[in-house]
């Protein structure tokens, strides 16, 4: 597909109808609710509490009312907290009229796939993309993993040639490539460590995270912050948007250098 974003489109096209509910635990990618709102949609949404814990059992009981797609992304964006294996599983299992669209977009940073699952529920899609741990970002390739009997229903609804011939070279010499982005990974999670030690030192509340980003909570420092390090050529995403409260920042993790010239920024500001 045309990046995730086109994957999610798809299943929207194909599964989505108006009146229908869509599942949602938020703060999460927004495309999520924009691609099923764009669907006539109506859309159930529970949230992370403050300490960014998963809502199992809510999300069990909303099962309950059979809604047509529940979207998850995990690790999840933001908050870069992950639902575990046996947890998937047990989403799954209590989901058989549903359809779990599973987004795995950073699945490289925290070694936990449900992909697998495929071949034992024919209600589970797995969305993958190369822009994150391949760099692929700027090419928009991604994929859509299922069951063959959900793959015939969505490539009805496929556009015919919707990734260039650029990007599938590119995204072929990924999936050979694993050895450099298992190297990657490991690199990411090593200056993740590194940060998240940082922040604590300083007092600073960060989330844990298994993406390649990490959530902090500044307080209402956070604007000023965020200034001061734009004047250096530093840019952190603010996301109180998703929260209703400032303070909330996501920190994407980038190469070791950018990394320790963020730490140097941050000692001598905060």
């Amino acid at each position: 597909t045309n990046g995730t974003d086109d994957a999610l489109h798809l299943v929207a096209d194909a599964f989505v109808a108006a009146g229908s509910t869509v599942l949602l635990v938020e703060p999460t990618f927004a495309m999520y609710r924009f691609y099923a709102e764009l669907a006539g949609a109506r859309i159930l949404s529970l949230h992370y509490d403050r300490a960014m814990r998963f809502p199992l059992e809510g999300v069990r009981r909303a099962l309950r009312r059979r809604p047509r797609v529940f979207f998850l992304a995990n690790p999840n964006n933001p908050t870069g907290t992950l639902v575990d294996q046996v947890t998937l599983e047990q989403i799954l299992k209590a989901a058989p009229r549903t359809l779990v669209v599973v987004d795995e977009a950073y699945a490289e940073f925290s070694g936990v796939t449900i992909l697998p699952g495929i071949r034992r529920h024919s209600n589970l899609i797995v969305t993958r993309t190369f822009s994150k741990a391949a760099g692929l970002a700027g090419l928009r390739v991604g994929c859509l993993l299922a069951c063959r009997r959900l793959a015939d229903v969505l490539r009805k609804a496929h556009s015919p040639y919707p990734v260039s011939s650029a990007a599938l070279v590119a995204a072929a010499a990924a999936t050979r490539d694993i050895a450099y982005i298992r190297r990657y990974a490991q690199g990411v999670a090593r200056s993740r460590r590194k940060l998240a030690q940082v922040l604590a030192g300083l007092g600073i509340r960060a989330f844990p995270s298994a993406a390649n980003f990490i959530l902090a909570d500044f307080g209402r420092r956070a604007p000023g912050l965020l200034r001061a390090l734009r004047r250096q050529g530093i840019l952190l995403r603010d996301r109180q948007s998703d929260f209703g409260s400032p303070g909330y920042v996501r920190i994407t993790i980038g190469t070791p250098a950018q990394v320790r010239r963020l730490i140097r920024a941050l000692e001598r500001w905060w």
